[in-house]
């Protein structure tokens, strides 16, 4: 991806990013043992309110987690997407999370892909997101900027691993999308 410069905030990537979890112990086998991602800090938060814990994601960023003994249950479909993208519907509600990208190595992705059906995560189909009218491509053309495959983890949370496949320029950027 072409690098910017922020011109107001020296804004280094994302420090975590926090949700929430029913079951700390499901989450943690989830993200460590399943995706690889070291435990780096559990803290019990006071008045037995919960526990919040992180992962290292790489890159000196964090996913984060609070269990909270009392939250409600999930809504899939209005807080989350309710089925995977290229499988059903992705929309999610005003200020929900949709869902959450890792960005993986293009040139391990594929095995990626592999390795989390082998680990027995129920993955979508490997999507070759270009600018075509259907925006998405069976083969990696020239045209396919960003290779994505989705997947839930235990508490309906949607995931990506995603890779760049090429560097975006100017011509990526159509200011009448935004209006």
């Amino acid at each position: 991806m072409a690098k910017t410069e922020n011109s107001e905030f020296d804004i280094r990537g994302v420090n975590h990013v926090a949700l929430v979890c029913k079951d700390m112990r499901r989450t943690v086998e989830f993200y460590r043992d399943v995706l690889g991602m070291p435990l780096i800090k559990t803290i019990d938060l006071p008045g037995r309110r919960g526990q919040h814990f992180f992962f290292d994601i790489g890159n000196g960023d964090s996913i984060a987690f609070f269990w909270f003994p009392n939250a409600p249950e999930a809504q899939p479909g209005i807080a989350a997407p309710g089925s995977l993208p290229g499988s059903g519907s992705l929309v999610s509600a005003h200020g929900s999370m949709n869902h959450l990208a890792f960005n993986v190595p293009a040139e391990k992705f594929d095995s990626y892909v592999e390795r989390l059906v082998k680990k027995g995560v129920k993955v979508s189909r490997v999507l070759n997101h270009d600018n075509s009218p259907e925006q998405v491509s069976e083969d990696v053309t020239d045209d396919v900027y960003i290779r994505s495959v989705y997947f839930f983890d235990p508490d309906g949370v949607c995931l990506e691993f995603a890779c760049w496949t090429r560097e975006l320029d100017e011509r990526d950027v159509n200011f009448s999308q935004v209006d």
